[in-house]
């Protein structure tokens, strides 16, 4: 699996980080949504045990493996240049828009 980042993307998800060690964990998160889901960026401190590490460059991220099955081999995250959120898409999908990210970190 593979994400493709473009330039104000990497500096948004940099920002995100503020210099502190954490992951990004790509999450479908179904509390309290009424809905199958919604995907989000969590900001974790380390991957659960369960974790499957997907990319390291330029970020690390990893997606749970029960849930890995919901995304797709290449997908491209892409940064909205004025609000806090982020598109998910591949070839075949528009896996997400309006992403947000969750900062988990102790």
């Amino acid at each position: 699996m593979h994400i493709e980042l473009d330039e104000l993307t990497t500096r948004k998800l940099e920002q995100n980080l503020a210099e502190k060690p954490g992951v990004f964990k790509l999450f479908v998160d179904t509390e309290g949504c009424g809905c199958n889901g919604v995907i989000v960026i969590r900001i974790v401190s380390r991957p659960e045990d369960t974790d499957i590490r997907i990319q390291t460059e330029p970020f690390t991220f990893y997606v749970d493996r029960q849930q890995e099955s919901l995304f797709d081999e290449k997908m491209r995250l892409k940064a909205d240049v004025d609000y806090p959120s982020f598109k998910l898409t591949s070839d075949s999908n528009l896996l997400g828009n309006h992403i947000r990210i969750q900062d988990l970190r102790d």
